[in-house]
């Protein structure tokens, strides 16, 4: 269940529709997750999904695997149970949004559009055929062990003096071909695994191992650049 939830960064959102009373309504909608790995939503206040929210914070944010399978049954799915949250100190959440989604900045230059925490209740994970089970909001106290300071500082050197390593993790973790042209570039970071970004679509590289503290990611992306290489 926490892999999907790393893994992906977009799912479809389940609010109570106001227009037509007490159904549900459904959007395509980017998430990005905070501190506490909990789903944080950035939506435009004239927006449907906000407007129902307002009237009806009960929501449920729907995370399928990307998969070639075909058959959409069979691959790992969570709904996400919860209260959508207005936040209301956004620059933590917005420094990390923006490193998964830098073409949102510009959303910044109105108050149209406002951060939700998606605060949960309960979730249903099914991974596949007969992998299917509750968990309840207490299975979900997990910290980020780098604060958004930190995540950051490691990020842009990585972006600014390693593209070359963040070039061989793409291509030897997750099959990439080298290709002149593409943008890849680091845009999150926990103690679990590093997120990349190639032409603005995410990518998960989990550890082989749980970084401990945040004085083991040097060493960690040292050994990964060697194993790359190699």
């Amino acid at each position: 269940m926490f892999k999907l939830l790393t893994h992906e960064g977009d799912g479809i959102l389940s609010t109570i529709s106001v227009d037509v009373a007490g159904y549900p309504f459904g959007s395509v909608t980017p998430y990005c997750l905070d501190e506490d790995f909990i789903p944080n939503i950035l939506i435009s206040s004239i927006a449907q999904h906000t407007k129902n929210i307002v009237s009806n914070n009960k929501v449920s944010l729907l995370i399928s695997e990307r998969s070639a399978i075909t058959n959409k049954q069979a691959i790992a799915r969570l709904t996400y149970i919860g209260n959508a949250v207005k936040v209301e100190n956004i620059e933590q959440i917005k420094t990390r949004y923006l490193n998964y989604f830098p073409n949102a900045k510009d959303y910044f230059k109105t108050h149209d559009f406002v951060f939700y925490r998606i605060e949960p209740v309960r979730l249903r994970f099914i991974g596949g055929f007969g992998k299917i089970a509750w968990i309840e909001k207490n299975e979900l106290n997990i910290k980020n062990i780098f604060n958004c300071e930190e995540e950051s500082k490691i990020i842009n050197h990585m972006n600014q003096d390693h593209a070359h390593n963040l070039i061989d993790y793409s291509r030897f973790y997750l099959g990439h071909p080298d290709s002149e042209g593409d943008s890849i570039r680091m845009c999150g970071l926990d103690q679990f695994g590093v997120d990349l970004a190639i032409n603005e679509t995410k990518y998960r590289i989990e550890f082989k191992s749980e970084l401990s503290q945040v004085s083991d990611a040097r060493s960690q992306f040292v050994e990964m650049a060697k194993e790359a290489r190699a």
